[in-house]
């Protein structure tokens, strides 16, 4: 069955205990707050974890920077729907060799000569692309997003934190985020100045 924005935006509301709305677009409160963080929301959902079904690769060629040898002095252009990228490897794989790389804007610099095989978290903006466990996740934090400014009660809050939680530990249990060593390794966040714990 398909899935729309709409859908999403009313089990967030459901989960505040609110009545459901009929639009994104329609003169309410509640379709104000939602249409305003629907968004930036999956995005930034996206954007945290390696979600399984968002990651996408990319063989990109890349063109000499001139910034001389011994110096990441290959630039490539990251594709237009790329939240961010993931650890760089020699061979594009998630068990290739580490290669140095950072990050620019939209350009990734490495001291590899192109092509080079990218594995990125891609911007996919349709609820039927993606796994029901980030669904789950994006109610939740959508819910956390307008609990306060919607109920004006406290309580709605830790509600949808802890459906938050929830939605979260099911994902990881069931494998629909790459963990740990197999993405975050220390010398990638430490290079990337990501000095988050990840799960």
């Amino acid at each position: 069955m398909a899935i729309t924005p709409l859908d999403i935006a009313n089990m967030a509301l459901a989960v505040l205990d609110e009545a459901p709305i009929d639009s994104l677009d329609q003169d309410a409160k509640a379709a104000r707050l939602l249409n305003l963080h629907f968004d930036l929301t999956r995005e930034g959902e996206l954007a945290k974890h390696a979600w399984v079904f968002a990651i996408i690769s990319a063989l990109v060629p890349g063109s000499d920077s001139g910034s001389g040898d011994y110096t990441l002095n290959y630039a490539y252009e990251l594709p237009a729907d790329c939240i961010r990228p993931l650890p760089l490897t020699d061979t594009g794989e998630p068990g290739g060799v580490p290669i140095s790389w950072r990050q620019e804007a939209g350009l990734v610099y490495s001291d590899q000569p192109g092509p080079l095989t990218i594995r990125y978290i891609a911007n996919l903006t349709d609820p039927n692309d993606w796994d029901a466990l980030f669904t789950e996740v994006l109610v939740a934090a959508l819910a956390i997003k307008v609990a306060h400014p919607l109920t004006h009660k406290a309580g709605m809050i830790d509600i949808a934190r802890a459906a938050y939680d929830r939605a979260l530990d099911a994902a990881f249990s069931a494998n629909a985020i790459q963990r740990g060593g197999r993405l975050y390794t220390g010398g990638w966040a430490t290079q990337r100045g990501d000095l988050r714990s990840f799960r």
